[in-house]
């Protein structure tokens, strides 16, 4: 999944594709460096960031999706929390809503979901964007996540939207301590059970950046050793900044995986 961010502000890349054209011109490439969906966002949701309102996020998510929906032929996820939002760009052509609140901010959210027959990725936070990373505490960081989001999955299927739509995401760096992003990472076997495709996004994060020292746009090699382990335990979806680079150690990890299953 290649992360394209059309925000002023995301931790990793805000500005840089602020511009549609430079947006479009950046989801195109990632297409060709073999992303298999792009999941776009209008809104940043990294530590510390504040809420935006609907009509800047339409605004800004409309212009790429009135073109990548007609002129690309891989699946657009929208990365959104807004149900007003998510319809939109679902009417542009977009397939997947990717919920960093798993269908809680926005009470619409789970019946146009429902409604649209697109698939949704549950993520886990602890708190939200302003607060989430004050001293996050867990008893038990893996079993609580793991708890969270079968009751998430539990709700969306009472809701209509079918098992083979949704996707849990255990939600690396959201409201976690590094301690925390490692077990969860170590565990990911843990969310398997769940019966649904696991997502993980841990690309540039904090967590990478307090293991290497590195900053947020050195942290390749970081990324690619994380990812490898995800991929190790059997993760579905990557989701990633640096596709190119990232698909290389994806297809590595996954071949060795493959060939310890033959």
């Amino acid at each position: 999944m290649g992360v394209l961010n059309v925000t002023p502000d995301s931790f990793s890349d805000g500005g840089k594709f602020f511009d549609p054209g430079v947006a479009i011109e950046r989801a195109q490439r990632m297409i060709a460096e073999g992303a298999d969906v792009i999941d776009i966002g209008g809104e940043s949701t990294r530590p510390g960031a504040s809420y935006l309102g609907q009509d800047e996020e339409i605004k800004r998510i409309r212009p790429i999706l009135t073109v990548l929906g007609k002129h690309t032929n891989i699946p657009l996820s929208i990365d959104t929390r807004k149900a007003a939002v998510a319809q939109i760009a679902l009417d542009l052509g977009a397939v997947m809503v990717n919920d960093v609140s798993a269908l809680q901010d926005d009470p619409r959210m789970a019946q146009l979901v429902q409604e649209s027959n697109a698939g949704v990725v549950l993520m886990h936070r602890q708190g939200h964007s302003v607060t989430m990373q004050k001293a996050p505490h867990y008893d038990d960081v893996v079993g609580e996540i793991k708890a969270f989001l079968a009751e998430r999955v539990s709700m969306a299927r009472s809701m209509g939207i079918p098992a083979d739509h949704i996707i849990v995401d255990p939600g690396i760096g959201f409201g976690k301590t590094l301690n925390h992003n490692l077990k969860i990472l170590a565990n990911i076997g843990e969310f398997l059970q769940l019966g649904q495709p696991v997502l993980i996004g841990l690309s540039r994060k904090g967590f990478i950046g307090e293991l290497t020292g590195k900053p947020v746009g050195e942290r390749e090699m970081g990324n690619a050793a994380a990812l490898t382990a995800a991929v190790w335990q059997g993760a579905h979806i990557l989701r990633v900044h640096d596709v190119g680079a990232m698909n290389d150690a994806i297809r590595v990890a996954q071949a060795l995986r493959n060939s310890c299953d033959k």
